[in-house]
């Protein structure tokens, strides 16, 4: 079976003064079908624009992309539109309609598709059917907003960061309903800030920077190269600092950073690292001002690999 999405050196680029702008800067991209792919990275990193460019609304400046076996482009894109679904990271729905009579004016521009009452059901708002879009809260607006993707009972899910903006129990909600379409066989890539929905819901991920993908595979695959699975973060009180070299020759520590005022070890095991740790705080005068363990999550991935957060800037 050929690959869902295959890109090949894909690059965009932006005119700009003093110096154009390389927004996607030679991606290479392959996603089975069948599978949940979790797209990675900061703001700027490339993302949106390497997704809308999969997705036919954006010309590539160079590179390859096929897209269910099919180029943008070359006469396929009304048959290769029918095939997918796509919710933006922001969608505007009329507020006027209900919910019932968006989904039916969505399953109008395909040429077969789902049952909407089955679609109302699949993201569990069969009960807001007859309630105006305005009306509902962010939480079900995003669900309706993947509603409308999944009307034409697409072969590929594009979702670019579904989840921003909402509560805890909404985002868990929505998990739920991307769980199910993943279990239905249907291929999803899905752009997101949020590190746990990543590791919870896709078989792999590509951490993207600067346009590139920095790192490729499962979670756990990335999470096990950067040698740690534990975190130990503290801070001490006062002026009192230790020495780098010492944090590292403890036992079981693998790699040492430090944040503001905070030192991360990452170690191997917690209950060999954490005494030699106190031993050594105690050894130098020094007082714990907070300490906390923790495991290792794709958030220490990318710090490791680029020094920055998932959520800052590029």
């Amino acid at each position: 079976m050929p690959a869902a999405i295959h890109c090949r050196d894909l690059r965009k680029r932006y005119p700009a003064k003093p110096a154009p702008v390389e927004a996607v800067n030679g991606l290479d991209l392959e996603i089975e079908c069948g599978e949940c792919f979790g797209l990675l990275g900061p703001n700027g990193a490339g993302k949106t624009t390497t997704i809308e460019i999969l997705e036919g609304l954006l010309d590539a400046t160079a590179g390859e992309v096929e897209v269910l076996g099919k180029r943008w482009g070359q006469g396929n894109d009304r048959a290769l539109r029918q095939r997918i679904g796509v919710s933006l990271q922001e969608t505007k729905l009329t507020e006027k309609l209900t919910v019932f009579e968006t989904i039916r004016l969505f399953r109008s521009f395909y040429d077969r598709g789902l049952d909407p009452e089955d679609v109302l059901d699949m993201v569990e708002l069969d009960e807001k059917r007859s309630a105006w879009v305005g009306k509902l809260s962010g939480g079900q607006r995003q669900r309706l907003a993947i509603a409308t993707a999944l009307i034409g009972d697409p072969e590929l899910l594009f979702l670019d960061e579904p989840t921003t903006g909402l509560d805890p129990q909404s985002r868990r909600q929505l998990w739920d309903v991307l769980r199910d379409l993943r279990a239905d066989g249907r291929t999803i890539l899905l752009t997101t800030h949020y590190m746990d929905e990543a590791e919870r819901l896709c078989d792999r991920v590509a951490i993207v920077d600067h346009g590139k993908v920095i790192a490729l595979g499962t979670p756990a695959e990335l999470i096990a190269r950067i040698g740690g699975e534990h975190f130990i973060e503290f801070r001490l009180e006062g002026s009192t600092q230790l020495a780098d070299d010492d944090l590292k020759g403890l036992p079981a520590v693998v790699n040492l950073r430090r944040e503001d005022e905070a030192y991360i070890l990452a170690v191997t095991a917690v209950h060999v690292a954490l005494p030699a740790l106190l031993d050594l705080v105690q050894g130098q005068g020094g007082t714990l001002a907070q300490l906390t363990t923790r495991h290792a999550s794709l958030e220490d991935v990318f710090v490791t690999l680029t020094g920055r957060h998932l959520r800052d800037g590029a």
